[in-house]
């Protein structure tokens, strides 16, 4: 009888899964925004609590809380605008010089390795060609249906009207200690990891916009922003950037020892704040195994694209607080940890 309900359960798994996956992929439009705001409840509860604790009353302490993420959407907003009008305003013909450039890539390309391009058009426009851009309307519709639902789900979770102990109680946990014990560590090591991460991230990008600024490469707003946002990406975000400014730079500066520094330059200010620093803010008791990091942003990546990407550490973090509260996952825990290495 064991065996059988052993196997009963095994083969349920076996269909469950796959179905919770496509479910949450199906549901994407839901679970993004709601898994989103949670994250940034939990980096506004000590605020919360803290005037709760001055009888400052709920819903005053929500609108508070609202309009200081108000106030940051505000500044980030206006840091766009005025990177956008930089980049406006710029008269150093950035289009004619990558135009030059990549006219003797061209010949470069076609002469070493035989590579044809076509004569009559474009050779930029042959790269970013106007079906391929999508369509910006449906992306904005897309975007601001999502920010409406973050802004409705975190007034419901700093209302407790979703209340995540609650939840990890009465459905995966059933004990009410553990159940405290493990919400407890969920928020102290998510609201850890947001804070190092926004903080590691913003000095990431000021960096970047120096070493523009030093080097004397176009849109240093642009770019100190660009590398602040995309440095949420775990791993992946600091290539991106490296990459993506590398081959702007290629077209700014000439191919001389100036660009090798500037290079170098925002290589290492990757690297001292993405693999040094931020692991030394983070601690210890915050390590994920690097083949558990690769394998999440994957998966994460393909079930919600960019936003899965951005949350994949997260959400595996929580998994594994999860996991270790069971004799028979601690194992899966401790393989997600890593003895040797560490997040990165």
């Amino acid at each position: 009888m064991l065996n059988e309900r052993r196997t009963t359960n095994i083969l349920l798994l076996i269909i469950v899964i796959p179905l919770v996956f496509y479910l949450l992929k199906i549901l994407s439009f839901i679970f993004v925004p709601l898994i989103f705001s949670m994250f940034i409840a939990l980096l506004f509860l000590p605020i919360m609590r803290w005037l709760g604790r001055r009888k400052v009353p709920k819903v005053f302490s929500i609108i508070i809380v609202l309009l200081l993420v108000a106030g940051g959407l505000k500044i980030g907003i206006e840091l766009i605008q005025l990177s956008s009008k930089q980049i406006l305003a710029n008269n150093t013909g950035f289009l004619d010089k990558a135009e030059v450039k990549m006219a003797d890539l061209k010949v470069y390309l076609s002469d070493d390795f035989g590579i044809e391009f076509e004569q009559d058009k474009n050779i930029i426009g042959q790269f970013f060609a106007k079906e391929n851009l999508g369509s910006t309307l449906g992306f904005l519709n897309s975007f601001l249906t999502s920010l409406l639902m973050t802004v409705f789900f975190v007034v419901l979770w700093l209302a407790e009207s979703i209340n995540v102990h609650k939840l990890l109680n009465n459905t995966l946990l059933k004990r009410k200690h553990t159940s405290i014990k493990a919400f407890m560590k969920i928020e102290k090591d998510l609201i850890k990891f947001i804070k190092v991460k926004f903080l590691v991230s913003a000095l990431t990008g000021l960096f970047t916009g120096l070493m523009c600024v030093f080097f004397d490469v176009s849109f240093p707003i642009f770019w100190g922003l660009f590398a602040f946002a995309i440095n949420f990406v775990q791993m992946v975000g600091s290539f991106i950037s490296v990459i993506l400014l590398s081959i702007f730079a290629f077209v700014e500066l000439d191919p001389t020892s100036t660009l090798f520094f500037f290079i170098l330059s925002i290589t290492l200010v990757q690297v001292t704040f993405g693999a040094i620093l931020e692991p030394v803010f983070m601690g210890k008791s915050f390590s994920i195994n690097i083949i558990a990091v690769l394998v999440m942003l994957m998966f994460w990546g393909f079930l919600w694209g960019i936003p899965g990407l951005i949350m994949a550490i997260p959400i595996t973090v929580f998994i594994k607080i999860i996991l270790e509260q069971f004799e028979g996952t601690k194992v899966i825990a401790s393989l997600l940890s890593g003895n040797e290495t560490r997040l990165e």
